[in-house]
């Protein structure tokens, strides 16, 4: 139970992230060079492993764990707070939801102003571009699964949920060879802030020496109220819009 707890999250965060990245891989290799473009996923997947080997067996070894969580506490609450507030602005109207497809076709439009693909040999703008989205939307992966598989004392099921969310998002890229615009991308986000918040919490909670009543079992007590509180913002944003909407149509009127 508690290693699906520390995959589970890093499975989910994983799915976004990937999809993001799938996305751009596309839009490379369909514009340019595909020879070049997985060269480059393939050279961006192995720093994130050396990223995530190195930084989570040294945090793990080195770190005391009561340090280790305070500090991975305040930085998944950050973290998660940035992703809940985007997720309920874009529930709310306030701000336009994740559009891969429209994320897809800029790409695209960027990658035919380059250069033409070179005749022979690698295509670096392919093998760039492709390095540089994979790597960035991966730190965000190695992150994740470095601070609650350290956290946890759980590395290898948070990296391997990640592992399980790369290879889904891959297979299905494939088959379907187009970007996942259908993937509930915005949901995702959603619930992965929630769930970083919550980790976050009970962490710092641990760290500065908090001794939860119940163990594990208050992360869905502290889970089922961040998710009250985030549906509450949800529609504070929007009653706020309506009545703003509702004051511009009097003022036209008027």
């Amino acid at each position: 139970m508690h290693t699906l707890v520390v995959a589970a999250p890093a499975f989910v965060a994983s799915v976004v992230e990937f999809v993001e990245a799938l996305t751009i891989v596309l839009a490379v290799g369909m514009t340019r060079q595909w020879r070049s473009t997985l060269i480059g996923v393939g050279a961006a997947v192995a720093t994130l492993a050396v990223i995530v080997g190195v930084f989570g067996t040294a945090i793990v070894l080195f770190v005391p764990i009561e340090i280790l969580r305070l500090v991975v506490g305040g930085f998944l609450l950050v973290f998660g707070l940035q992703w809940i507030c985007k997720a309920v602005l874009r529930a709310a109207g306030a701000r336009a939801k994740h559009d891969e497809a429209a994320i897809y076709e800029r790409e695209l439009d960027l990658l035919r102003n380059e250069p033409p693909v070179p005749a022979a040999g690698m295509d670096w703008i392919s093998f760039t571009v492709a390095f540089k989205g994979v790597l960035l939307e991966g730190l965000e992966v190695a992150f994740i699964v470095v601070t609650f598989g350290a956290s946890a004392g759980q590395l290898g099921p948070a990296a391997l949920g990640a592992v399980v969310a790369g290879v889904l998002v891959l297979s299905v890229g494939v088959l379907v060879h187009r970007p996942l615009a259908r993937v509930p991308e915005n949901g995702l986000k959603f619930a992965v802030g929630l769930m970083l918040v919550t980790f976050g919490t009970f962490w710092a909670g641990e760290g500065i020496g908090i001794d939860w009543p119940g163990g594990d079992a208050v992360l869905f007590v502290l889970l089922a109220a961040y998710v009250a509180v985030s549906l509450v913002g949800v529609w504070a944003v929007h009653a706020m819009l309506r009545g703003r909407r509702g004051a511009a149509t009097v003022a036209l009127g008027d």
